[in-house]
């Protein structure tokens, strides 16, 4: 049954540039979730070369929309909302967190109010690792540590060519101020339209989760609070 199902998904996606129905597709992963995660958890394979395996495998997770609700059968189950509420929540918090960088002398007023903002997404990233530190520096070769997060290109910088010399296997946002790139490792896997740009940190979490990655030591401390909100 199992084989069939896979057959089936595969056979969605065999032509180029192939967009299958979402809710097609979510039903055939619905079916047969369980063997997937079990295949994805196996652990078989080394980290950095886990997110190359699963994409040959189920080429769906490329698509924005199938790994946030995998995000939502690995810890939502059947609450069809799920997702929706979880949005809710992430716009909270990060109205709170505004506060509480200023507290922290991380962030200087005046913020940008708009959460949904692409401004106020920017300066998020770019505080978060600091208002929730990690013991572990990061590698010298990546910057700071809001670089395993987010990573501003510069104007004429080859997106590819800095996701090759990246020294993480982990998932990012690359950002040219009116496209972002999510990419695992060096692989490049969809791009978020700058409207969802906001969301990019839900995206993030929903690759660790659906890829079933280990957070990098530089920011294991924010991930696993923004895991917990």
């Amino acid at each position: 049954m199992q084989a069939r199902h896979y057959k089936t998904l595969s056979n969605m996606y065999r032509k180029p540039n192939a967009k299958p129905n979402q809710s097609d597709v979510a039903e055939i992963l619905d079916l047969e979730f369980e063997a997937r995660r079990a295949f994805v958890d196996a652990d078989v394979t080394r980290e950095e070369d886990r997110p190359r395996k699963i994409f040959e495998a189920y080429p769906c997770f490329k698509d924005i929309g199938n790994v946030m609700d995998e995000l939502r059968r690995i810890i939502g189950g059947s609450n069809c909302k799920y997702i929706d509420q979880m949005k809710g929540r992430w716009a909270e918090f990060c109205s709170k967190v505004q506060f509480y960088g200023i507290w922290k002398k991380v962030l200087k007023p005046p913020l940008p109010l708009d959460v949904r903002g692409v401004d106020f997404t920017v300066t998020l990233f770019n505080a978060l690792p600091s208002l929730f530190p990690s013991k572990t520096t990061p590698p010298k070769r990546l910057g700071g540590a809001s670089e395993a997060l987010l990573h501003i290109l510069k104007p004429g910088e080859d997106a590819m060519l800095y996701l090759e010399k990246r020294p993480l296997s982990s998932p990012v946002l690359l950002f040219d101020g009116t496209t972002s790139i999510v990419a695992v490792g060096n692989i490049p896997v969809t791009t978020l339209p700058l409207e969802d740009f906001w969301e990019g940190m839900l995206v993030l979490m929903a690759y660790y989760y659906t890829l079933h990655l280990t957070y990098p030591k530089c920011v294991a401390t924010v991930l696993s609070v923004i895991q917990t909100e």
